[in-house]
């Protein structure tokens, strides 16, 4: 423990178990105040919004392994000697999340580290999606972060300091089975790269990240696939390296980006794999072009001719498969 947050205060939303859990201990660990969150007491087992998958005993056995709230991870905290409050709520309402952020100023005086890690999760098709759903994802990941930061900005601002993390994933590239969580992931990344920017000079900024460990959604993936007849060992042999490993091995990161010593690195997202990698990711740019003359509009018949020429020798897919 090097103490590096000493004094500090944070939220972290999501943080009953897996990802945010793993963060939340992290913090502490360097002297943070915690404030763990998740909607309400106990803990699902299938991540996926609306499941009525029905489990198998080792299935049921590996997603229980998973299973934490609020009020545990802080329990587990001040079991190790650091200090966390649980606050129950889901933070994608205006006022739960001025709520989740009042809970803070109440208790420990200040909100200085802000990691918007909550998010919900649903897998199909695009042609099974119901608006319900799609705003169940959009809700929760996009929207929550927002009413989160709004609630917490006038603190941040009055302090001057302020770490604001919010979560995207691999899935902002867009997914297969997934268009609310990719749309949402992307939407992630925009709103930070535009906040941070609004927020220069204030003392606060603001990043994104991208983690890939195994968490309860790994193991609800598994269970879908399996209900699909898909056999478990052909994903699990295909996945990620960083999908076999829990997120303590990244967490620290976290406590580093939340510290004094990070003041400078705003606006970036971050790709964190439990395989011990940490990346950052590049600006989309525009990597191949034709043009016509400005005096006057494409025709048909040069978009027939040209447009194949935009994309040879690009890295255009009809598909992304980030499986």
């Amino acid at each position: 423990m090097s103490g590096i947050l000493n004094d500090k205060v944070a939220i972290v939303t999501g943080s009953g178990q897996g990802i945010g859990f793993e963060i939340a201990k992290a913090l502490a660990k360097e002297g943070c105040k915690v404030i763990t969150n998740n909607r309400k007491p106990g803990s699902s087992l299938i991540a996926f919004e609306d499941s009525k998958l029905e489990l198998t005993t080792e299935e049921r056995k590996s997603l229980e392994s998973c299973s934490g709230d609020a009020k545990t991870a802080a329990d587990y905290i001040k079991s190790q000697g650091g200090e966390a409050t649980p606050f129950f709520g889901n933070v994608n309402t205006p006022e739960v999340a001025k709520a989740c952020i009042q809970t803070a100023i109440d208790t420990y005086g200040r909100i200085d580290i802000l990691i918007n890690n909550a998010h919900s999760a649903w897998t199909g098709s695009l042609t099974k999606m119901t608006p319900r759903e799609w705003h169940l994802i959009i809700d929760a990941k996009l929207n929550g972060a927002f009413y989160m930061v709004n609630a917490a900005l006038p603190y941040m601002l009055e302090q001057r300091y302020g770490r604001i993390m919010n979560a995207s994933s691999d899935g902002w590239l867009g997914l297969m089975g997934k268009c609310a969580y990719g749309a949402a992931c992307a939407g992630i990344w925009s709103f930070t790269r535009s906040i941070a920017q609004d927020l220069e000079g204030t003392g606060i900024t603001a990043n994104a990240y991208t983690p890939n460990a195994k968490t309860r959604s790994w193991h609800s993936m598994l269970a879908v696939y399996r209900s699909q007849g898909v056999p478990v060992e052909a994903i699990e042999a295909g996945a990620p390296e960083s999908m076999k490993y829990t997120a303590d091995q990244f967490a620290p990161f976290f406590a580093y980006l939340a510290s004094d010593k990070a003041a400078d690195i705003t606006g970036q997202m971050f790709k964190t794999g439990a395989d011990g990698q940490i990346g950052i990711w590049s600006d989309p740019v525009v990597e191949n072009d034709i043009w016509t003359d400005k005096s006057r509009a494409w025709t048909i018949e040069e978009l027939v001719e040209r447009v194949p020429e935009l994309l040879t020798g690009s890295r255009h897919r009809s598909t992304i498969d980030l499986h």
